[in-house]
């Protein structure tokens, strides 16, 4: 892949002091009582004020209970949804967008390092980490005031990563050295590497936290990786250019993208064996065209998300069948994917339209395009 454009690296400041890891209404349904209220209205405007110690007749007294009532139901109806924020990383401006999903646009743009992709929230959803691969680091955003605070020690072009579920040890794909750099999130520091195969790129870890999942692009193996000894315990192989991995929140499936075979193997994690296989056919397409990078599964793990890359589609697939039920149109060269927490919404990034698409996760329908910067790969939504 090609390095992105080239821009001065300013020193990163510090973090702040004592910051760490851990921290138009209608009050009627109907005409009739619209002029009821009108007249209500009529009759009381021309009616003196009452004195002091004086009790309001009936009417006065129901006009000033709507009256009263009507700033909580303006309130009401006029507060939206509860937004969440989800981060872009746009691997070729050097950039993240920030997206408000109560609005669906970007609030802001983040001037971050050369060729962002990997990007996550820390478990305490207080900070933002992106892989900024061509300068050799991951960057960490403070998600209150949005800005660069401190960065990690990553090996060289860091691109996807995971960390525990206590969000205190995170491990990173290092795709020029064939290893994954394991790194102390609270003391900021390096740990160690584990060797593992050629071009390192998806990362995944069970939901025990036992065992972690790292694909090799060249080498086309799941590399199941023992968190404690962090020995490689077994090598799965898969079809070629394995991009991502997905657990099955029970456990019981890891998924693994492989974008040139153009399938996702179902593997068993306690057998480390191939047991099934989503393949995919769109008509008018070469097969060749369809190649599957992201993945992303319902809580219920009942349906899968898979992005078919330069195919321009998002296949929605039956877990327990293994077969596509629909293929949604997005944008052009779709990468990879996000579920908003309450998982009415999965966002996606389109690398050559420069923008994200929203699907209604229910209807598994597009209803939404935002555009953000230069070639969109990672996506991130605050927990």
């Amino acid at each position: 892949m090609s390095s992105s454009d080239h821009r001065d690296n300013a020193a990163l400041p510090p973090p702040p002091a004592g910051e760490g890891w851990g921290e138009g209404v209608s009050t009627s349904d109907t005409p009739q009582e619209e002029r009821a209220l009108s007249r209500i209205a009529s009759d009381d405007a021309i009616r003196p004020p009452p004195q002091a110690g004086e009790v309001k007749t009936a009417r006065g007294q129901t006009l000033r209970k709507l009256v009263t009532a009507l700033p909580v139901a303006i309130t009401l109806a006029a507060a939206p949804a509860h937004a969440f924020i989800a981060y872009v990383s746009n691997e070729k401006s050097n950039t993240v967008s920030v997206i408000d999903t109560d609005s669906w646009t970007v609030t802001k743009t983040i001037k971050v390092g050369q060729r962002p992709r990997g990007i996550d929230f820390t478990r305490d959803g207080k900070f933002v980490m992106v892989a900024v691969g061509d300068d050799d680091t991951i960057q960490v955003i403070d998600a209150k005031t949005q800005a660069v605070v401190d960065s990690l020690p990553s090996g060289p072009d860091p691109e996807l990563f995971a960390q525990d579920a206590a969000g205190k040890v995170l491990y990173v794909a290092n795709e020029n050295d064939n290893t994954v750099t394991v790194i102390d999130l609270e003391k900021r520091a390096r740990l160690g590497d584990i060797q593992v195969g050629v071009e390192p790129e998806g990362m995944t870890i069970s939901p025990d936290g036992k065992t972690l999942i790292n694909t090799s692009e060249t080498t086309n193996m799941a590399h199941f990786i023992d968190t404690s000894s962090r020995q490689i315990v077994a090598n799965v192989l898969v079809d070629a250019r394995p991009r991502f991995a997905e657990f099955k929140h029970d456990s019981s499936e890891v998924w693994v993208s492989s974008e040139i075979g153009g399938t996702v193997s179902v593997i068993d994690p306690n057998k480390h064996e191939v047991i099934g296989k989503v393949t995919f056919e769109i008509p008018g397409l070469r097969k060749e065209a369809i190649q599957p990078v992201g993945i992303g599964m319902t809580k219920d793990d009942k349906t899968a998300f898979v992005a078919l890359g330069p195919a321009n589609r998002i296949a929605v697939v039956d877990v327990a069948s293994r077969k596509v039920t629909k293929y949604l149109l997005v944008g052009q060269r779709v990468w990879h994917m996000a579920f908003t927490p309450d998982e009415k919404y999965l966002l996606s990034t389109n690398g050559v339209s420069n923008d994200v698409s929203v699907i209604d996760v229910a209807a598994q329908k597009v209803i939404k395009t935002i555009q953000v910067g230069e070639l969109p790969w990672g996506i991130t939504i605050a927990p």
